[in-house]
């Protein structure tokens, strides 16, 4: 469950440090004793710092998305939901968080302007990681429409050129029953799920200001691909 952080956040100067030691520390003491004792150094190295990258991006790409309106950002709680998982270790080795698309709730229903998560290991993208069954025929419906299925593999190929990985959730050996498994977009079509990862960036960044700017650079490259999949989920046909 994502935790709304105050908006007003401070300028983002970097989070502690680009190593995040406090994460490799943690993954190695994971009981309530040691976090409350390191508790402010997660919050003001990690998840304030995570509001105010977050706010900043949000206002530089804003005018990426002519169709959407990003909605407020989100930062993700530290604590860890063991209910079904084998690993009971209560916290996770990062901090995450996302810029949701306005109306889409707070666990990830719909695409995501940006998501991307920094600590033991990082991540950055955008897109929609796993759909539901609704979602995902409409999808399908999209792909395999010929307007709408060519735009969006037009739309990969540009980011996949620049360096993004596709990827999602889940993804299945074969088509779906009914398809041609020779389908020119076959591949999108085995997907329960569409996003790309950034490009990699260097772990220096991580405590530089320097941050923001390349986050939001690849986040506007993304946008055409995160608006297709709103108006795709959305059963919106593109005028």
């Amino acid at each position: 469950m994502a935790k709304v952080l105050p908006t007003e956040s401070a300028r983002f100067e970097g989070f502690a440090d680009s190593s995040a030691r406090f994460f490799h520390a943690l993954a190695g003491n994971q009981n309530r004793d040691w976090f409350l004792a390191h508790k402010h150094e997660y919050e003001q190295g990690w998840a304030e710092p995570m509001m105010a990258l977050l706010t900043e991006v949000r206002e530089k790409v804003a005018r990426s998305y002519s169709q959407s309106e990003i909605g407020e950002p989100k930062v993700f709680r530290i604590f860890r939901d063991v209910r079904f998982s084998r690993d009971k270790s209560p916290y996770k080795t990062h901090v995450a968080g996302y810029l949701p698309l306005a109306g889409t709730g707070g666990r990830l229903p719909g695409p995501a302007a940006l998501y991307l998560h920094l600590g033991t290991d990082s991540y950055v993208g955008a897109g929609h990681w796993v759909m539901d069954s609704d979602q995902l025929a409409r999808f399908r419906a999209a792909v395999l429409d010929e307007r709408r299925g060519k735009e969006v593999a037009a739309i990969l190929a540009k980011l996949e050129k620049a360096g993004f990985v596709a990827g999602s959730h889940d993804t299945l050996k074969k088509v779906p029953r009914g398809i041609d498994p020779d389908h020119p977009r076959a591949e999108l079509l085995k997907r329960k799920g569409l996003v790309v990862e950034f490009p990699r960036f260097a772990r220096t960044l991580i405590a530089s200001r320097g941050l923001v700017d390349w986050v939001a650079r690849e986040t506007k490259r993304a946008a055409p691909l995160v608006q297709w999949l709103a108006l795709a989920l959305g059963d919106r046909r593109q005028a």
